[in-house]
């Protein structure tokens, strides 16, 4: 009977995307939905912001008080959500994300002023902190270290082509049932989905963890536990590969905090139907969420290292790039070449955090390296949003955004090393 046990313990506990497909595929439909719920924001409310929800032309930092807001409150669930998950489980955590996201399209639908849409990003950034969190985490616990490349290259295809369509989408249905019915519905939709299909289908894959672990101490890798700020101290400062990561990932945030609150309104005001700069806006998304499929991959041939860094530099040439050419072909290239260049990077930062870290602390340490990469929005936000209040130029916040990740690929090349298992043994 105990052989039986553990025969059904070790089959349970497989390790493999082939091995783990069914719930592979769940987790990928999770993070869709994910991205579906945060694309929604994406187009209509900033272009719209003017004359649907009463912000004064120009206000640049009341504009962006709603990402900034985000970015606060996603930076620290995301590090609430992985410590809370190690202790509850990953489904629990995902089940209470979505219950937490059920007032947003109404709170966006009924607004009376811009303060309800700050809440609903509120509410949005809590949804994504837990959400997000939790499908990138489960698939990591279902993978082999050889495939982490591959795994959160699929995890952000699936989740940033649904942020892309859903910013597509809901452009179409603004300009043909209002702005607001348009989002309210989508919105319901989505949020419905994503709780009925995560309380039914979902498991929960902390016991995978668990396995990994145990198999990683019977192996002789036996390590002293570490507290939460043993993790954060070593995300932080205490060790300069993961520093690096924590600071390039927070400042690749400043280009997706730009793309939600500037490129709308930059583009609207030179002439762009909501459409089109639905579209444009869509580009950049795609490129970045499709692009995975092979960016991620090529890091577990290559590794992460020049990834990484290439693809700092790539996305900030994109933005650079809009303010150096006109109309909606040079717009929509710009737009896929930092799209690329989030493609390069986005995956492979995390995966490189996941090498580093031991399966005993990994949900903590995604967790605190998501925690500093959102607050990039808020900070990233406020940055570009004072840098074109002083200067009176909304082209402003583009200078400083393609400038703070020409810097920060710098300091990334010069503190980072590769990470992946096969290749940095190779040069020990």
């Amino acid at each position: 009977m105990m052989r039986v046990a553990a025969d059904m313990t070790a089959h349970e506990h497989r390790f493999g995307i082939a091995e783990n497909r069914g719930q592979f595929s769940h987790q990928l439909v999770q993070v869709l939905l994910v991205g579906f719920a945060i694309g929604m924001t994406r187009t209509v409310v900033p272009a719209l912001a003017e004359s649907e929800f009463g912000v004064a032309r120009g206000s640049f930092v009341l504009l962006s008080a709603f990402v900034v807001a985000f970015g606060v409150v996603k930076g620290v669930l995301n590090f609430v959500a992985g410590r809370l998950s190690e202790r509850i489980g990953r489904k629990k955590v995902l089940v209470l994300g979505w219950i937490v996201a059920l007032p947003i399209p109404f709170l966006i639908a009924f607004a009376p002023n811009w303060n309800w849409i700050v809440a609903a990003t509120v509410l949005l950034g809590i949804n994504q902190g837990l959400c997000w969190s939790m499908t990138q985490t489960s698939k990591l616990d279902l993978t082999r270290p050889t495939q982490r490349g591959v795994t959160i290259g699929l995890n952000e295809f699936s989740g940033y082509i649904g942020v892309a369509l859903a910013g597509i989408i809901t452009s179409y249905a603004a300009t043909l049932m209002g702005p607001r019915e348009g989002l309210l519905t989508f919105g319901i939709l989505v949020i419905a989905a994503g709780l009925i299909l995560s309380s039914l289908f979902v498991r929960d894959t902390l016991p995978w963890a668990h396995s990994e672990s145990r198999n990683h101490l019977a192996n002789g890798n036996a390590e002293k536990a570490l507290s939460t700020w043993d993790i954060f101290a070593l995300m932080t400062w205490r060790d300069r590969r993961l520093a690096a990561i924590s600071q390039a990932g927070l400042v690749e945030k400043f280009v997706d905090a730009l793309v939600w609150v500037i490129y709308p309104v930059f583009l609207f005001d030179r002439g762009l139907t909501l459409p089109e700069v639905g579209w444009v806006v869509g580009m950049y998304g795609m490129v970045w969420g499709g692009s995975q499929l092979v960016t991620g991959r090529l890091s577990d041939k290559v590794g992460r290292r020049w990834p990484n860094v290439s693809g700092m530099w790539i996305c900030g040439a994109g933005v650079a790039m809009m303010m150096l050419g006109e109309g909606m072909a040079w717009w929509s290239l710009s737009a896929a070449v930092s799209g690329l260049g989030m493609a390069l990077l986005y995956p492979n930062l995390s995966a490189a955090v996941a090498d580093i870290a031991s399966p005993t602390w990994r949900g903590s340490a995604i967790g605190i390296y998501r925690f500093w990469r959102d607050l990039g929005y808020a900070i990233g936000a406020l940055g570009f949003a004072l840098a074109a209040h002083f200067t009176g130029q909304i082209e402003a916040a583009f200078w400083f955004v393609a400038l703070a990740m020409f810097a920060s690929g710098g300091l990334l090349f010069a503190w980072g090393e590769e990470t992946h298992p096969a290749l940095a043994a190779k040069r020990r």
